[in-house]
């Protein structure tokens, strides 16, 4: 845009502000369906049995109690990928498993309804670690995944889904290499993104083939999709309420959906599911378990000659994500590492625990958070500086990679470099950087460590977005995008899109309902996609819909469509140099009082352009106790132009939240393998930052034109997690002089690793 932006970039109040402070926005718990019962879940004590005999009778007699559902009068519908999880099984498979569903009046009377289920089980053998479950003798969860390994391929990315990483000649990579470095690496201590708000829906059957949903969805048209597939081709009407934070855990939420359904149809009245914290710690989805092992060769200037290893992921008893998550994150790694030789071999192993789904970092996190480690032996090896090795080998314009969907892309993006150099400035990494497992400082006990991480997603241009904007004749404007409010503020920004594009002041702007019955397809704001990909397609209505105006009115004003423009909803000639004539009219007089114009936008996938996010971390390192305390924090990234920059850098403040940086230090869901449950699902101890234990923060932010639509922008929001776990492991290795590989580094591991435990 040649001129100030009026919007875009500035400080405008969120469309939801005034609801949120006041408490007006309507949270799933907020709504209440005439008739509505409640539903509650019985969940197994068992990792793995087999439901022998279950006696619902006493639960059935007490009143209030409408339905009480089990494997054997449960619908036939079915969900995962591929399709294994029906709504109850004669089968546990983990420590808080659907053993039975109850709709009654009240959340206390369902609760005491469980309490009078009785449930006689066959135990069965369980197993939680990846490599034995892989074992020949090991206990086997499906009959249909055979040595307990789920399939790569991932339908809906693509029939040629990315299932590793094979190029070029790796043998010949590692004999031209001047250093080779070998080793492995877990990221698997299961970090809970726990947004503020559990996971609930509320289902209600308008007719035999016809159901509609509410739910804290992230993606509510995507959740519509994947329920008329999983459910039998019936239609469905999913509406979104206001999200109370997902960090991507609330995008796939067909099994909430499939309960309340169930309960729903058998007691032909709506019945919410709603979970309660300790269930959405204990019996939720988690971020997947990675562990790498492999080896790395470079040159002694830093050049990548070829990498390989095994990348081993569990995911639980369950997988409709997983697949997509090894896609992406085997093309993020190409993202970040510039090599001509690979050879990446990833398996997806199903085990006795809750699920790993969808979370923020989405695949990225996972691979990386484990294979940096090794990659940083090479580097240690020849000394050679990680700021001047990701700044080297980060993808460049020209650059080509194999994305999700199996295609080679070229980037026809921009050079990161300049934002990397600006936050080693801001950060003062040339004067703190001594060299691999050597600190910053030393003061007594006290040793001072600092490390950096990178990270970038061509997903910015993810999947399809479709988009109407509506034109009233009081110059009033309605944006239909099935777009969810989950905290980020986007509904905001498309509205500042859209008010730039038609000259209107920003209260006059408004967006329908995330309502798949009003809205056409959306995707969903997933994978940083909000601002490319959902933007395109509103930018492009809210074009079409302003061409549509001015033809409109050409013919009220006597002159072509070209010879006008439109402002502050005033329709005028354009004047020399393109400013204002005399002669002008309003929207009504142009549109008529009783018409509206409609504009439609529409984006394809583009996976040419990723986005880019660099982190430097400070921390200090007690010898004494193996305490470690985050110093300071700098986030570097450029997204072409700023949309909105308050939710831009609380964007990147998130990144010490939802299973993100403090995954490396503390967050830790921990695991009993011998009760085959989590030891700490509760607020008091599973361990947080809290507000009076931030660091110093500091953001660096540039803006380089981008070319993806008007704005010339990117989002970030998804990435910002994934490369503070491998940062910090950097940092702390650095500050104690001994190279780690385990998250999360608890003061135990730290005393052990100085030879003081």
């Amino acid at each position: 845009m040649n001129k100030e932006n009026r919007f875009i970039g500035k400080k405008v109040p969120r469309k939801d502000a005034a609801d949120l402070v006041r408490g007006k926005a309507q949270f799933i718990d907020d709504l209440k369906i005439p008739g509505m019962l409640h539903a509650k879940i019985l969940r197994s004590p068992h990792a793995h049995a087999r439901i022998k005999k279950i006696d619902t009778t006493r639960a059935k007699e007490l009143p209030g109690v409408e339905a009480v559902l089990t494997y054997e009068d449960t619908p036939v519908w079915r969900a995962g990928l591929p399709s294994h999880i029906g709504v109850l099984s004669n089968t546990v498979r983990y420590v808080g498993d659907a053993a039975a569903l109850v709709a009654a009046v009240s959340d206390v009377v369902a609760r005491e309804a469980l309490e009078l289920i009785e449930v006689e089980y066959e135990i069965l053998p369980a197993v939680y670690d990846v490599l034995e479950a892989l074992e020949e003798d090991a206990p086997q969860l499906y009959e249909q995944f055979p040595g307990n390994r789920f399939p790569l391929a991932c339908p809906w990315m693509g029939p040629e889904s990315l299932q590793g990483i094979f190029m070029g000649d790796v043998a010949k990579g590692f004999a031209e290499s001047d250093i080779i470095a070998e080793g492995s690496c877990s990221y698997e201590n299961l970090p809970n993104p726990l947004p503020l708000e559990p996971p609930g829906v509320i289902a209600c059957w308008e007719g035999p083939e016809d159901l509609t949903v509410w739910a804290s969805a992230q993606s509510p048209y995507f959740l519509k999709i994947t329920l008329h597939y999983a459910m039998g081709r019936i239609n469905v009407r999913s509406i979104a309420s206001h999200c109370g934070g997902s960090f991507g855990t609330k995008v796939l939420l067909w099994q909430l959906a499939f309960y309340a359904a169930a309960l729903a149809q058998a007691t032909r009245q709506p019945v919410k599911m709603y979970y309660t914290k300790t269930e959405h710690f204990a019996a939720y989805t988690l971020r997947l378990g990675s562990r790498f092992r492999g080896k790395v060769g470079i040159k002694k200037d830093g050049r990548v000659m070829a990498v390989e290893g095994d990348w081993l992921i569990n995911t639980g008893y369950c997988s409709d994500a997983a697949q997509g998550m090894v896609a992406v994150g085997c093309g993020e790694l190409q993202l970040m590492v510039r090599c001509l030789n690979w050879e990446i071999k990833p398996q997806l192993v199903c085990t006795n625990r809750n699920a790993s789904k969808m979370v923020r970092g989405y695949g990225g996190q996972e691979l990386e958070a484990a294979f940096i480690p090794v990659l940083n032996m090479a580097l240690e090896k020849g000394n050679i500086d990680p700021l001047d090795f990701f700044r080297e080998n980060f993808v460049k314009p020209g650059d080509g990679y194999y994305w999700r969907d199996g295609n080679w892309w070229v980037s026809r993006g921009i050079d990161y470099g300049k934002a990397m150099d600006r936050g080693a400035e801001v950060f003062g990494w040339k004067e703190k950087w001594k060299g691999w497992l050597r600190p910053t400082a030393v003061d007594g006990s006290l040793r001072i460590g600092v490390g950096i991480g990178v990270h970038g997603n061509a997903d910015v241009g993810e999947d399809v977005s479709e988009a109407y904007v509506r034109l009233e004749p009081d110059s009033t404007v309605v944006i239909h995008s099935c777009l969810s409010e989950h905290g980020t503020g986007q509904r905001s920004s498309l509205c500042k899109m859209v008010a730039e594009v038609l000259k209107l002041p920003i209260e006059r702007i408004s967006v329908a309902p995330p309502d798949s019955l009003v809205n056409p397809y959306e995707f969903g704001p997933v994978g940083s996609r909000g601002t490319y990909a959902i933007g395109s397609a509103v930018i492009r209505a809210a074009e079409d819909a302003r061409r549509r105006l001015l033809e409109r009115s050409a013919t009220v004003l006597n002159v072509s469509a070209d010879d006008l423009d439109t402002e502050d909803g005033m329709i005028f000639i354009k004047g020399k140099g393109g400013g204002k004539s005399g002669k002008k009219i309003r929207w009504k007089d142009g549109l008529g009082f009783d018409r509206t114009c409609l504009g439609h936008g529409y984006f394809e996938p583009d996976f040419s352009i990723s986005n880019f996010l660099m982190v430097f971390v400070e921390v200090g390192v007690d010898t004494k106790t193996g305490k470690i305390d985050l110093r300071r924090v700098v986030a570097a990234t450029d997204v072409g132009k700023i949309i909105d920059s308050q939710s831009l850098k609380n964007q990147l403040h998130g990144c010490l939240g939802s299973a993100g940086l403090d995954s490396a230090i503390f967050e830790e869901s921990v695991f009993d393998p011998k009760l085959g449950r989590f030891l700490n699902p509760n607020m008091l101890d599973y361990k947080w930052r809290t507000f009076m234990e931030l660091p110093q923060f500091d953001t660096v932010i540039l803006e380089t034109p981008m070319d993806t639509h008007s704005f010339q922008s990117v989002g970030v929001g998804e990435i910002v997690n994934a490369p503070t776990p491998p940062a910090v492991l950097m940092a702390v290795s650095n500050a104690i002089g001994v190279r780690l590989a385990d998250y999360p580094l608890t003061p135990d591991k730290i005393l052990r690793a100085l030879g003081k435990a």
